[in-house]
């Protein structure tokens, strides 16, 4: 016997039960669980890690607004998207750009300046589209709320001038006010390391990526704050990744600063939770410490210092 399938409902996916059905054995024509999909939307960012992590406070506007939202993600750091907040999670590749130019949204958010991201969010169907486009392999703005991120970024006296930060900047592109929205993060676990929890812990986060080269602080410096700080009774220990790896072995052989070797993203979080402040130059960890609401020392000698908000830390 056919049963009536409700297909614009959150829970429907169309391939395996639903939780309403697998918890309490309901068919859609009398399920008190049916909740029917409001708005259909596809966020875009790519890149990079720490950016993807600074457009997470994005997802607390859209369900406050959208409470019943099917929401969609595209990235290439599928792993930092927190599950809780979005239906799908989309890592950018082949399969995934093709199944997203056969689906149809009512909003999509494009907030990579990038020509491939551009692109995708031109062949992706939508009623509405914020954020960034591309024609003739330039990059501009879909509609007026992204002009002024646009021309911050072409213009340098502009930029020098900006006032706002990027979050706050982030939710103008989507037609939001920025109201104090937390990062949100996935998931973490603190990996097993030796730490004397009796002392403050400072973690010293050494690396940044290799774009901007001169907010890489000199490895001398980084001995001499370890040194420094141990001799005044801090437990340090060191963070980065691979190409931070030889580094942070230097630093610590040379300055007795602990150094627990490169980790996941999860576990990386889970380390930067155990801290009580943490140093850093303008990296995704940094911005994993700010998800965590921990105070940072934000070392900044590239970037204009208002793009930066700590929450208050």
């Amino acid at each position: 016997m056919a049963i009536e399938a409700k297909t614009d409902c959150l829970h429907f996916n169309g391939y395996k039960p639903c939780r309403p059905h697998k918890a309490h054995g309901v068919h859609c024509p009398d399920c008190q669980y049916f909740e029917p999909v409001e708005k259909k939307i596809l966020i875009i960012k790519l890149q990079a890690a720490g950016e993807v992590v600074r457009n997470t406070p994005l997802l607390h506007r859209i369900d406050e607004e959208w409470p019943n939202a099917r929401i969609y993600w595209l990235t290439r750091y599928p792993d930092l998207i927190p599950r809780d907040y979005v239906h799908k999670v989309f890592k950018y590749d082949a399969a995934s750009t093709t199944i997203l130019r056969d689906l149809e949204f009512d909003i999509i958010y494009s907030l990579d300046k990038d020509l491939e991201a551009c692109s995708l969010a031109n062949q992706i169907k939508a009623t509405v589209k914020k954020g960034f486009t591309q024609k003739d392999g330039v990059i501009l703005p879909f509609d007026d709320d992204a002009i002024r991120k646009w021309q911050t970024g072409i213009f340098d006296d502009l930029m020098k001038e900006n006032s706002k930060h990027y979050v706050e900047e982030i939710f103008e592109i989507c037609g939001f006010e920025f109201k104090e929205e937390r990062y949100i993060l996935p998931p973490y676990r603190v990996p097993a390391v030796e730490l004397d929890r009796t002392k403050k812990c400072i973690a010293l986060n050494t690396g940044a990526g290799p774009m901007w080269k001169p907010r890489i602080w000199s490895d001398d410096r980084w001995i001499e704050l370890s040194i420094l700080l141990i001799e005044q009774g801090f437990e340090v220990f060191l963070l980065g990744g691979k190409s931070e790896d030889p580094k942070n072995r230097k630093i610590s052989a040379a300055s007795g600063a602990k150094y627990f070797g490169v980790h996941d993203y999860e576990c990386t979080m889970g380390l930067i939770s155990v801290c009580d402040v943490m140093v850093s130059s303008v990296s995704f960890c940094f911005h994993l410490a700010v998800g965590l609401e921990k105070p940072v020392i934000l070392l900044n000698n590239v970037f204009n210092k208002k793009e930066f908000y700590l929450y208050g830390r």
